[in-house]
């Protein structure tokens, strides 16, 4: 069976898990772990996105974040690859690390937040990697101990999440705290692991229920939320389909693109073309790019040829990521549409 398109949108909440590879380790030691880190805090710096919960454990990581100028692909991408090629260099072996793709659900967040981050930091004390709440709190491997105020996590946004507990910082530490308590003795949730109706109304018994009454709530197995929510999504997806469908029928010349991307950014057409490295060039060099390899199915080759520059330019222009500015380019060459997805 195809896998399903990943719903990969700017400002969306995400709970990302990546597992190794026939349950093998992904986390050998301090310095795997630290590395690890390293590489998602430069994410963090980078505006690429903004971490509330995370937890690392020997064969699996969770990460609950918010994506921000790149799409979640692009920042998992930078992360794991540069991760595996260290991994392999340190313990000298060869091959895949990772189980597939990483698992990526969109997540309703003012639904949802406070029990994910729950449910993430509980993780090293339910694997058994802390044996109580008092060394969890210490355990440096996993976000809780940054919200306890036990160890500096620069990168990771605890404001956003004690904000959920009080207005104060130290009261806001004490709800926290309780909250996470309260629930080592709900157990393991496996609804907060996937997305679809069953997983976000707490079972069949509830949704049962729920037809009974005639609301037959909407529901898609990459979404955490309810009917509204996930409607709410999976529209905004077709949207991007019809778009590109109609961007694919009409696909418009590298010069009239390179048009609107002159008039957006006021830069001549000429600039774009002489190797200029002035801020606005850069930034017009990088939105043509994206544009026309990503939105429009040109090859970089193509693009190469119209700026006078080489492929392997296009090609780290590309991966750059997803420019903050783009969604008002897009609309101006395809029309107004939904936000954009990358």
């Amino acid at each position: 069976m195809p896998r399903s398109a990943r719903i990969d949108a700017p400002g969306v909440l995400h709970h990302v898990i990546g597992r190794g590879i026939e349950k093998r380790h992904i986390f050998r030691d301090d310095a795997d772990r630290d590395d690890f880190l390293t590489r998602l805090a430069a994410l963090v710096d980078g505006k690429a996105l903004s971490v509330y919960a995370w937890a690392l454990l020997p064969n699996h990581f969770h990460l609950l974040c918010r994506t921000n100028l790149l799409p979640l692909s692009a920042s998992m991408h930078r992360l794991l690859t540069g991760y595996v090629v260290n991994f392999n260099k340190r313990h000298r072996r060869h091959g895949h690390l990772f189980q597939n793709r990483f698992k990526s659900i969109v997540c309703q967040e003012d639904r949802y937040l406070k029990e994910l981050v729950r449910y993430i930091h509980l993780n090293p004390l339910r694997s058994g990697l802390v044996s109580g709440l008092s060394e969890l709190a210490a355990y440096p491997y996993a976000g809780h101990s940054a919200l306890t105020g036990n160890l500096r996590m620069a990168w990771q946004d605890i404001d956003r999440v004690l904000s959920l507990f009080g207005k104060h910082p130290s009261s806001a530490r004490r709800a926290y705290h309780q909250f996470i308590a309260a629930g080592v003795r709900l157990g393991r949730k496996p609804e907060l692991v996937g997305g679809g109706l069953v997983r976000s109304l707490g079972g069949w018994s509830e949704v049962r229920a729920l037809r009974q009454r005639g609301d037959r709530s909407a529901c898609d197995p990459r979404i955490l939320g309810d009917g509204e929510f996930v409607r709410a999504i999976v529209g905004r997806m077709q949207e991007r389909v019809r778009r590109n469908l109609r961007l694919s029928q009409s696909k418009p010349e590298i010069g009239c693109v390179c048009r609107h991307v002159c008039d957006a950014y006021d830069v001549s057409a000429g600039e774009l073309c002489s190797g200029s490295r002035r801020r606005p060039v850069v930034k017009a060099r990088g939105a043509l790019a994206w544009v026309a390899v990503r939105e429009l199915g040109y090859s970089g080759a193509d693009v190469a040829r119209y700026l006078g520059v080489s492929t392997s330019c296009i090609t780290r222009s590309v991966a750059t990521g997803h420019p903050p500015d783009v969604g008002g380019l897009i609309e101006r060459i395809s029309g107004p549409t939904a936000p954009h997805f990358a």
